[in-house]
């Protein structure tokens, strides 16, 4: 075979073929030629496979150069008995794999028998990479776990030397993380994007130059895009990118776009210790697992943020003590499917019995998934169990969960801890079994329905929510009655609802119509709307007369004389700053500040928010033991509180409540 350039050798170690095939032009009919090895080792070839340089070689192993075409199994054949013996005479004492990576950090106990130079790989160093005390500004659209991807990205910015800012006109480098689950967001993004535009040109030359990112999901899915379209952004970063953020940032410096939005297979970011945006909130968010395997087909999100992964749970648990000592009294924990969890990071995990378990995903009754089931790992049940065992004292919460991975073992520990929040989010989509089946949901109307039944069975006054899309491809006016008939049925405490948004990648962009005009799914998410505030004021207006365990968050928006804070139900509680007991038999009073649990007298509620007083400040252990729901019109009469002596409280009317 005539060629210019040939591969005339390939080497093979321990019987497997290597990554680095040995090419030659004309030379290779001499059969003498040298190449530089991709580890950085001078490695020259001769006849019968004399090396000049034989230090960068494994030792006691058996390699062989055969012709290219050869199979490795007659590697041997093509090579005669007394050269593999000379050949592994000059290996025994070799160094062993490690010392042939140049910078290697791997670890050997074997002692060396000759001493082996490391040769310095060039990088980017880390002066050049610094942030230099240059101030970032964060602008987070869409969930939390994008406000979870800010903390993560500032915790690695701020290691770096750069400073933030809350004020975008002050700004060095302006970032905006964002979401591409609905059109929506995009377009608010791309309106965003004109403003920094602006401001960047305005920025005298005097002064350093605005760096404008892109991060976050919005910013894999329309790279190509972004860069053709808004020739003003500097940086685009995918979810998975951003411990590259300080190297893209030095890229830019020298007038070139930095890209990088490669997803990955295992990064969590489990040793980066998020940085609080918000230091003085009482709540944080910790992410426990990124990705989604589920592949529903309206949903971008696998193909923005890849596969599932999961933390190892000593990092997470690692990461909410550090919360409880800083002061957290609210931990919620974030994964785009959050109750899949799977921590795969030790190779083994035993029963209780010793044996290994290999105990595959135990889903909800009826329900289904597009992959086979997953054995093995630590699951979401032994998570909560360790979490919630941090701090007795801090309430935990999970969000986005999928409804298929509720097995009894989660609605247990669940129903078992004071601290776990009987707050289920139970995401249905549509009350339409056809529809379900066309979203690839894994379920049915009656399953769904039959596991709503056997929540509230397991855990009483469990408060549920949902999230709910009108106008899905193919949506019928009996299925859209259907999601209504589902919504009066489970009587939500609280829904988010969308009109359907067509998104590229989607198994429903590839396979189905979007066939239902804009019109018509507006009209049908005004109906949802107003089905679901109905509930939700039903079940809000079922709690008034009754007394509600609140952590304050901090001021009302709205009045300067209230504070807000929110229910283990996840609703927000509006009530008057004021002093009140230190407990419920004390007679000292103190205020409230934020992150103090108080028990509020519920009086009044709309669909959104409840309002009423406060009694007495409390411990989260010692609500839950004695006042959780109960009437508390006894309560208000025996604590001296100015309103009392008007005689009455608006919404207490009798001592008994029954609701």
């Amino acid at each position: 075979m005539a060629s210019s350039t040939r591969a005339i050798g390939i080497v093979y170690i321990t019987g497997k073929r290597s990554l680095f095939p040995l090419f030659s032009g004309k030379k290779a009919a001499n059969r003498n030629f040298s190449v530089q090895e991709a580890f950085g080792k001078k490695v020259t070839c001769v006849n019968n496979i004399n090396f000049t340089s034989l230090s960068g070689f494994p030792s006691q192993r058996n390699l062989s150069l055969s012709s290219a075409s050869a199979h490795p199994s007659e590697s041997s054949t093509s090579t005669s008995a007394a050269s593999n013996l000379h050949f592994s005479n000059k290996l025994k004492n070799g160094p062993p794999l490690e010392h042939f990576i140049a910078n290697s950090n791997l670890k050997n106990d074997l002692p060396l028998k000759r001493h082996t130079e490391q040769e310095h790989v060039p990088y980017i160093q880390k002066e050049i990479v610094a942030g230099n005390g240059r101030k970032v500004y964060f602008e987070t659209y869409g969930c939390q776990m994008n406000e979870s991807d800010t903390e993560i990205a500032w915790s690695i910015l701020q290691n770096s030397g750069f400073l933030k800012t809350a004020d975008v006109h002050e700004a060095d480098v302006i970032f905006a993380v964002t979401c591409a689950v609905r059109e929506n967001a995009e377009t608010k993004v791309w309106n965003r994007l004109k403003y920094f535009q602006a401001l960047k040109r305005k920025r005298s030359k005097s002064q350093t130059q605005i760096k404008i990112g892109l991060l976050g999901c919005m910013a894999e899915r329309l790279k190509k895009e972004i860069l053709e379209k808004s020739k003003a952004v500097d940086l685009i970063a995918g979810p998975d990118a951003y411990r590259d953020l300080p190297r893209m940032l030095a890229v830019t410096e020298h007038g070139q776009p930095a890209v990088n939005v490669i997803l990955s297979l295992d990064e969590t970011y489990a040793d980066v210790i998020p940085v609080r945006m918000n230091s003085n909130s009482p709540s944080a968010f910790v992410s426990i697992m990124r990705g989604c395997d589920n592949m529903c087909s309206y949903c971008i999100v696998p193909f923005t943020r890849g596969r599932e992964r999961s933390r190892p749970i000593s990092s997470i648990v690692e990461e909410v003590k550090i919360l409880s000592d800083q002061g957290v009294k609210e931990v919620t924990l974030l994964g785009q499917n959050v109750n899949s969890y799977r921590d795969t990071s030790e190779m083994n995990y035993f029963n209780n019995d010793g044996a290994v378990s290999d105990t595959s995903t135990n889903l909800s009754k009826g329900f289904k998934t597009i992959y086979k089931p997953k054995k093995g790992g630590l699951r979401f049940a032994e998570l909560l169990d360790q979490v919630s065992d941090v701090d007795p004292e801090m309430r935990i919460r999970f969000t986005s969960p999928h409804p298929k991975d509720f097995p009894d073992e989660v609605l247990e520990i669940i129903n078992e801890r004071p601290n776990i929040c009987k707050h289920l989010h139970l995401p249905a989509q549509s009350g339409n079994t056809e529809i379900l089946k066309k979203m690839r949901r894994g379920y049915t109307r009656e399953a769904y329905l039959e596991l709503v039944h056997h929540v509230r069975s397991r855990i009483p006054n469990v408060a549920l929510t949902s999230d709910f899309i009108s106008g899905f491809c193919g949506e019928t006016k009996r299925a859209h009655e259907d999601t209504l008939s589902l919504l009066r049925l489970v009587k939500y405490d609280f829904v988010y609802a969308f009109a359907y948004s067509m998104r590229q990648k989607t198994h429903a962009y590839h396979k189905m119509e979007d066939n239902v005009p804009y019109d018509i799914k507006v009209s049908r998410l005004t109906d949802v709307l107003e089905v679901s505030r109905e509930e939700m004021f039903n079940a809000n207006n079922g709690r008034v007369g009754t007394q509600q365990l609140v952590l304050v968050e901090g001021p009302s928006k709205k009045s300067a004389d209230d504070l807000a804070g929110r229910s283990d139900f996840n609703t927000k509680v509006i009530f008057p700053n004021m002093e009140i007991p230190c407990d419920m038999e004390s007679s000292n009073h103190r205020p409230i500040k934020v992150g103090d649990y108080v028990v509020v007298c519920i009086n009044d509620c709309t669909s959104q928010v409840m309002k009423g007083i406060p009694l007495y400040h409390t411990t989260l252990q010692e609500f839950s033991k004695h006042q959780q729901n109960q009437p508390c019109l006894q309560d208000l009469r025996k604590i001296n509180l100015p309103f009392l002596h008007f005689g009455y409280l608006p919404g207490v009317q009798d001592p008994v409540v029954d609701r």
